[in-house]
């Protein structure tokens, strides 16, 4: 092989010194006019030096040369010899060339910088702010509660990586979204899945870092592959890592994304949380208002606060320290959570309050504790029955189906029926084995009113719709709303009452179902990417949610507000919680009956006022946090 010229080395140093891009290109330009100035000036001298002398000799001539080459229009009071004229043409002419690349390299550098900077390629330099990597529909709910929960600061910030084009997520965000207040949201362009896409996002600097699941087939595998990348990463900050939260799809999944993720992680089953919503509901009409309104910052939150000026007082005491806020449990040194503790137990003032409040501005020490109309609290109710047998119809069908039937086992007395009508083929062969149901099939398609008629819906009390599996999410919900009418139309004609629980994917058609009068609505994607933005502000949450939703750990019930308060008689929200405390019972909130099917509330009514004039009849509700089986409990071994 020959060894390259002298001309192919210069050719191959010149080629890589224009691939440097603009500057590079600014440079040869700069170095062309310094040329042709010198030369011009040069030749000036040497071929009309009279003229030279006229004009300042060399160093004149090189000043007049340079004006020439930067504007063409200095020629025209130019005199003197043909060779001085026609150098000063070429300097001109020259120039004109030079000009015209400079200003042709600077628009192609300064729109080539635009673009880069469209494409959302640079790092960004925040402090102190939430993460959230990849993009599907739960974006736009996170970050109107972001927004929601962040008001009471001076400055938050979102930053937003995904692998889309950073104008469409900032049009995206501000058709579907709107006005965020004082809450900024930074979209960059990347793949998650690309540690050096990861820097962009500023993670070290961050509070809290959120993965979604795509819109895609097999979305666990992707929040999988982003948990390892962010567990690879080298992470320069001291300390503890921003927490990281993330849900899955499929429980099996579960453990395979724990692992990924890391102590510092914490990942959710996004299906047995919508699941335990469906079954909660089922069994309690309102259940799925009241955890709405507690995940959405909208509404209230629970909120951990050290609360040392009450260590030696009860729990039970503590019920009304708040003016606005009901502690509703504690969590302990240890990181364990007891909700509706014995009301007897002394505060140390070590652990943390679990507080139901609207904002964690507004909780504040009381300085007098309300007074309480003890004439007003009812006498204790007689033992209820035992509960019946249950007829329950499930329409439709979907993955989470035969675990709804599943828990529902665990609940309804032996000798109860679920009956599963659905188009698909009979789904009892994947069902676990059932202790208390027995489990009944039909084909049919539950928007088919023919059909509905012929399974006798009024010999069932309660009625669950699940979303079809084998639609897209809007025409799912459409095929549900149809259910919902049918139902509800034959429910009146036929003259009896059964509770519904319809479980709908978008939840823009929740509010296009409020006309069906449904008794219960989860929408499982809203749910859970609430559920993501409380865990972002405060992963020790998931553990006050995760005791709710579990049927061993305390729940939250909508009890006869007849049992608590004498029907018709004026009393106040500080009457209603002694009333329950008197039976080892935190009580939260109300219902109305009148506004059941009043959006946006329902009739409920959590952490109201405590000295606010209060009147419940006896078909409205009193909503507690009691333990599951019911029972006042007292001293210290029964917290254990």
């Amino acid at each position: 092989m020959s060894r390259p010229t002298l001309r192919e080395r210069w050719q191959y140093w010149f080629d890589n010194t224009m691939a440097r891009g603009t500057p590079a290109l600014i440079g040869w330009l700069g170095l062309a006019s310094a040329v042709l100035v010198l030369f011009v000036a040069t030749m000036a001298v040497l071929l009309a030096p009279g003229d030279a002398d006229e004009n300042g000799h060399w160093p004149g001539l090189v000043w007049r040369s340079l004006l020439r080459t930067l504007d063409p229009g200095t020629m025209g009071d130019d005199s003197g010899t043909a060779p001085f004229l026609g150098l000063m043409l070429t300097s001109t002419v020259g120039g004109i060339f030079i000009v015209s690349a400079l200003i042709g390299v600077l628009t192609t550098g300064l729109e080539n910088k635009i673009e880069e900077l469209r494409k959302g390629r640079s790092k960004v330099i925040e402090r102190d702010h939430t993460v959230v990597l990849g993009w599907s529909d739960q974006v736009f709910t996170v970050l109107a509660e972001l927004a929601e929960a962040n008001q009471s600061r001076s400055r938050s910030c979102v930053v937003i990586l995904a692998d889309l084009d950073k104008v469409e997520m900032e049009d995206a965000i501000r058709a579907r979204v709107g006005d965020l207040g004082r809450t900024r949201v930074v979209c960059r362009h990347g793949n998650p899945l690309k540690i050096v896409d990861l820097d962009l996002a500023s993670l070290d600097t961050a509070r809290s870092v959120m993965v979604l699941s795509p819109p895609e087939e097999e979305p666990d595998i992707y929040v999988i592959k982003v948990l390892l990348s962010l567990g690879n990463r080298t992470w320069d900050r001291p300390g503890p890592r921003p927490h990281i939260v993330a849900a899955v799809q499929d429980p099996s999944n579960l453990p395979a994304a724990r692992l990924a993720a890391g102590p510092s992680a914490r990942v959710i089953d996004a299906d047995d949380i919508a699941i335990r919503l469906v079954v909660q509901a089922h069994r309690q009409s309102g259940l799925s208002t009241v955890y709405t309104d507690l995940l959405d910052f909208k509404g209230h939150e629970f909120y951990l606060r050290p609360e040392p000026e009450l260590a030696g007082k009860t729990f039970g005491e503590a019920l009304c320290a708040y003016e606005l806020g009901i502690p509703v449990g504690l969590r302990h040194p240890d990181g364990t959570v007891a909700l509706n503790p014995p009301m007897d137990v002394p505060l140390t003032g070590e652990e943390e309050l679990v507080v139901v409040a609207e904002d964690d501005v507004l909780i504040r020490l009381a300085r007098n504790r309300p007074p309480i109309h003890r004439d007003a609290i009812a006498d204790p109710p007689p033992p209820h029955p035992e509960p019946l047998p249950e007829r329950t119809l499930i329409l439709g069908w979907n993955g989470r189906g035969a675990q709804i039937v599943a828990m529902l086992d665990e609940f309804v007395r032996p000798g109860s029926v679920v009956d599963l009508a659905a188009r698909c083929a009979d789904p009892r062969g994947g069902l676990p084995e059932l202790e208390n149901l027995t489990v009944g099939y039909t084909r049919c398609d539950p928007t088919d009113r023919e059909r509905l008629e012929e399974l006798d819906t009024a010999s069932y009390q309660k009625v669950i719709v699940l979303a079809d599996a084998d639609a897209d999410p809007d025409r799912a919900d459409a095929r549900t709303l149809v259910t919902l009418l049918h139902l509800r139309d034959m429910e009146e004609r036929q003259g009896v009452e059964y509770s519904i629980v319809s479980e709908i994917h978008d939840d823009a058609n929740r509010e296009i179902a409020q006309v069906t009068r449904a008794d219960d609505f989860v929408v499982s994607e809203r749910l859970i990417s609430l559920l993501l933005t409380q865990l972002s502000e405060n992963r020790h949450i998931y553990d006050v949610f995760h005791d709710l939703l579990d049927h061993r750990g305390s729940e939250i019930y909508l009890k006869p507000a007849g049992d608590y308060l004498v029907p018709g008689r004026t009393a106040n929200f500080a009457t209603l919680l002694e009333a329950g405390r008197a039976r080892g019972e935190t009580v939260i909130g109300y219902r109305f009956r009148a506004g059941f099917h009043r959006s946006p509330h329902y009739g409920v009514v959590l952490n109201p006022g405590k000295t606010a004039p209060l009147t419940l009849g006896e078909d409205d509700l009193v909503i507690i946090i009691a333990e599951a089986g019911g029972g006042p409990k007292t001293g210290p071994e029964a917290q254990d």
